[in-house]
């Protein structure tokens, strides 16, 4: 795996280049935006950690001129700044997830990690994504776990979609609700629950769990211990 950092900071960029070296990324790192940027607009990489607070130009307008050439990129915004309206701006300058400084080093694992599994999903083929052990046939409208098959009504086969379509984020009751009421009849926010719960329980040994997030809604996540 080829990763970025851009940091400015020498003395975290440095721990992080260890770590990350440690972990088994190729880790190329800049500590000015515009050659953060020059770098990612012209080579290939799986994944990049982006500081917003770069000299020469900031994380942000990297993230932006990046994102108008490469949208599919997993970016990780790290960022000193903690208060809501700046998580948006992040969020809406094109960042996947974000990291507050300081931070602990097996964090910033687990997001990176949480990072390459969606985009491994979202480089399956269109008509057969897949997440950790699952596999879904949207064509052929039936999943797996390896290859076992499971007993998934269609509504349950919708939800997973929806859910697999958003893998490790927080998709919430009503946008679950509307989707699965653009199929036919409408869906109603305590339907939600009940196909949440049946699938849950149908997804019970796969490695896959949907995790309710309180006051926001559900994602779909590994349940495997890290390997």
């Amino acid at each position: 795996m080829k990763l970025f950092l851009a940091e400015d900071d020498a003395v975290l960029a440095d721990a992080l280049l260890t770590r990350l070296t440690q972990l088994g990324f190729d880790t190329a790192h800049a500590a000015d935006g515009l050659d953060a940027q020059q770098r990612l607009l012209n080579e290939d990489f799986d994944a990049v950690v982006l500081d917003i607070g770069l000299p020469g130009q900031d994380g942000l307008a990297v993230l932006r001129n990046v994102r108008v050439h490469k949208p599919a990129l997993p970016i990780l915004l790290l960022t000193a700044l903690d208060s809501m309206e700046d998580r948006v701006a992040g969020l809406d300058a094109g960042a996947d997830d974000y990291l507050v400084k300081p931070f602990d080093f097996p964090e910033l694992e687990a997001r990176l990690r949480a990072l390459l599994r969606r985009q491994r999903v979202a480089d399956s083929p269109r008509d057969e994504p897949r997440f950790g052990r699952l596999r879904l046939d949207r064509i052929g409208q039936r999943a797996w776990t390896d290859n076992v098959a499971l007993e998934l009504s269609a509504r349950e086969l919708q939800l997973l979609d929806i859910l697999m379509s958003h893998a490790e984020r927080v998709v919430t009751k009503e946008q679950i609700a509307t989707e699965l009421s653009g199929t036919g009849e409408e869906v109603g926010a305590n339907a939600v629950e009940v196909y949440v719960h049946r699938l849950r329980k149908k997804l019970d040994g796969s490695g896959v769990g949907v995790r309710a997030v309180r006051g926001l809604g559900y994602l779909l996540a590994s349940t495997d211990a890290p390997r």
